[in-house]
C-alpha cells in the first residue's frame, strides 16, 4: 500500500507540472564532456533544471546534495556557497547557480536559444514547482547514507516519469552520484536504450560495482537500500 501511495503522489507531481520533461523538444548538440549538476530531489528549483535537461535530451552527472550531505562541500568549494541547483560545464569552464540562468544557458549553449515551451507555460501559470513539494515533502530532502561506491551508478529515466522519481529520491537520500541518461519521448537515445535493455521502460538502473541491472522502481529501491542503505 505504501508503494501505491508513493506512485499516486509522484504521479500527482507530474500532473501539477504539466508533464514537463516528458518529451524531447529538441535534439541538442551533445557536449564532449558530461555536464555535472549538484542538486537534490525535493528542491523545486532543481526540478526545473532537470526538466530542461530532459526536454533538451541532455545527459548529466547528478551529484545529490540533500541536507546534511557531504556532497555539499564540493559546491561550496567551487561556487562559494551551498545553494542549489549548481551546474558545472567542463566543456566551457562555466559554473553557475540560479535555475533560470542555468536553463537559459543550457538552451543557448546546447539548444536553440529559447527555453522549452512547457517551462514557459508552467512558470507563467505560477506552477514554479513549489506546489509539488507539499505532495512528497520529506522525500529527497535529508541525507541518510554514507556509502561511496567506486563507480557511479547509471540511471535511464526522464523527469516526468513518476516511477523514475521514486528512484531518484532514494539515490538522493543515499547521496549516490549517478549518470543520468535522459530518454524522454522522441529522445535520440531511445533506440540504443531498447537495444541494450530489451525494452522501452524506465526507470532502469545499472550498477557497475556489482554487475546488477534491473527495471521496476520498487525492485530498484529495494536493491539500493540493501546495497547502499
Amino acid at each position: 500500500m505504501s508503494h501505491l501511495k508513493d506512485l499516486l503522489t509522484s504521479g500527482a507531481m507530474t500532473l501539477v507540472r504539466g508533464a514537463a520533461g516528458h518529451r524531447a523538444v529538441t535534439h541538442s548538440d551533445s557536449p564532449t564532456k558530461m555536464l555535472v549538476l549538484y542538486e537534490f530531489e525535493a528542491c523545486p528549483y532543481c526540478r526545473r533544471v532537470r526538466e530542461a535537461l530532459s526536454a533538451l535530451d541532455l545527459e548529466a552527472i547528478i551529484v545529490p546534495c540533500p541536507r546534511g550531505s557531504q556532497n555539499r562541500e564540493a559546491v561550496v568549494a567551487q561556487g562559494g556557497k551551498a545553494q542549489f541547483p549548481f551546474l558545472v560545464d567542463p566543456n566551457t569552464q562555466r559554473a553557475m547557480y540560479e535555475s533560470g540562468d542555468i536553463c537559459d544557458y543550457l538552451e543557448k549553449t546546447y539548444g536553440h536559444g529559447a527555453e522549452p515551451w512547457q517551462h514557459r507555460v508552467t512558470e507563467a501559470r505560477g506552477l514554479s514547482g513549489s506546489a509539488t513539494v507539499a505532495l512528497r515533502p520529506d522525500r529527497g530532502l535529508v541525507a541518510r547514507g554514507r556509502a561511496r561506491p567506486e563507480h557511479m551508478l547509471e540511471l535511464w529515466s526522464y523527469e516526468a516519469s513518476p516511477y523514475s522519481r521514486l528512484v531518484r529520491e532514494v539515490l538522493c537520500e543515499l547521496e549516490l552520484p549517478y549518470v543520468l541518461h535522459n530518454v524522454p519521448r522522441h529522445s535520440a537515445r531511445r533506440e540504443a536504450f531498447v537495444k541494450m535493455s530489451g525494452k522501452m521502460q524506465v526507470p532502469y538502473l545499472k550498477d557497475p560495482n556489482t554487475g546488477v541491472a534491473l527495471f521496476e522502481s520498487e525492485a530498484i529501491n529495494a536493491y539500493l537500500e540493501k546495497t547502499y542503505g
